[in-house]
């Protein structure tokens, strides 16, 4: 069965983070606060979601290296149009090693239970991964190809282990060409226990609903939409299950996509797109 192979220390998968940071990046979301940028907003989800991601490896306080991270930025800078959102050296890094070293630490707070049945707001240290970024264009070609690199490269050492999940988001069409031969290329690439996942999620700045997951791209409203649809992979029933442990249900046949989304629909996508199962 595709899809079922353990994950552990000594057979751990890859999640690759592919972060649109052109210029657009610095407009506001269409929904809810007039003031979230997306930049801003993608860049704390990202950050929630490596510190989630730590805490899933956290085992009696030791952090097991189930998962291997890559995170690429596009399109924030002309002398490096592609490139490492997490800094120097190896681009794809061990969970651990992405838990030992933040650019920083920043205080934050969250409401906790006061043992009186209600709520208090307690400080808490929260480790910051990548600062938001926008500017110049969206040379996405240019990202997918990096991002094939780097997982076929991967692949290569790690033949028998649960697929790569690539997760890309973006708020635009691409600047260097039609990319769908090239996103769908890399969900050809494939481990012994099925293909590569891609999962692509378009942030809005329009008032406009978002479509989440859909089986097909009859409801879609434009060609660039229906470009993400294509590049996108069916969601594996294990991925399925997982949402509707959430209290999501999807159903079969959904793709790995969401356009227009808002925050709360970005959120929503990382989560979905990084809850593989047998994790041990």
């Amino acid at each position: 069965m595709a899809y079922s192979a353990e994950i552990s220390r000594n057979n751990p998968t890859l999640f690759v983070f592919l972060l649109d940071q052109s210029g657009s990046m610095s407009d506001v979301f269409g929904a809810g606060d007039a003031r979230l940028r997306k930049a801003d907003t993608l860049a704390d989800v990202v950050n929630r979601t490596l510190h989630d991601l730590v805490i899933r490896c956290t085992k009696s306080e030791e952090i097991r290296n189930y998962y291997d991270i890559a995170i690429l930025g596009y399109g924030g800078s002309t002398e490096l149009p592609v490139g490492s959102a997490l800094g120097a050296g190896e681009v794809i890094k061990k969970i651990s090693d992405i838990a030992e070293h933040p650019l920083r630490l920043e205080n934050r707070t969250k409401k906790v239970p006061d043992g009186a049945g209600g709520l208090v707001e307690q400080t808490v240290r929260f480790p910051i991964w990548i600062e938001p970024q926008a500017g110049d264009g969206t040379p996405m070609c240019a990202a997918l190809t990096e991002a094939k690199n780097i997982v076929g490269s991967w692949l290569a050492e790690h033949a028998h282990s649960f697929p790569p999940v690539v997760l890309h988001i973006t708020d635009g069409e691409s600047g260097d060409g039609d990319p769908t031969a090239t996103g769908q290329s890399i969900a050809q690439l494939k481990s012994s226990d099925g293909n590569v996942l891609v999962f692509n999620c378009h942030l809005s700045s329009q008032r406009v609903a978002a479509i989440e997951y859909p089986t097909s791209p009859e409801t879609l409203p434009n060609d660039f939409a229906k470009t993400l649809f294509a590049m996108s992979s069916v969601i594996p029933d294990a991925f399925l299950r997982s949402a509707a442990q959430s209290g999501m249900s999807l159903a079969q046949g959904a793709r790995g996509f969401v356009f227009n989304a808002d925050p709360a629909a970005l959120v929503q996508f990382f989560d979905i797109g990084t809850r593989p199962a047998n994790l041990r």
